[in-house]
């Protein structure tokens, strides 16, 4: 298996399960069935249902989350809170933009 340093784990422009499992020291495998189980909190992996004949998944490794989860500094509960907060943020510039969408109209009339 290859080693990277932190530096090449953030220099990829795609982390790919191969790389992960790589720089974490187990199989690319692993890296995908924790990541589509909830177990591994190092991205996204998103089942495609595009094809009605076979499972397909695509993976989003966040290069910061695997650095942190290899040293042990991230878990499950941690992401969760970050994107809880993320949504809510996302939210309310969703309400922001509705109330600028909103003035604007009442201007043009």
């Amino acid at each position: 298996m290859a080693k990277y340093t932190e530096e090449e784990i953030r220099n990829f422009k795609k982390i790919t399960c191969k790389i992960a499992g790589d720089y974490l020291g187990v199989s690319s495998m692993a890296v995908s069935i924790g990541m589509r189980n909830d177990l591994l909190p190092i991205g996204f992996a998103i089942k495609k249902d595009d094809d009605r004949y076979s499972e397909s998944w695509s993976y989003h490794i966040v290069d910061e989350r695997l650095i942190a989860y290899k040293h042990g500094k991230i878990n499950e509960l941690q992401i969760q809170n970050i994107e809880k907060n993320l949504n809510t943020i996302i939210e309310q510039f969703e309400e922001m933009k509705k109330d600028l969408l909103f003035i604007l109209s009442e201007d043009v009339d």
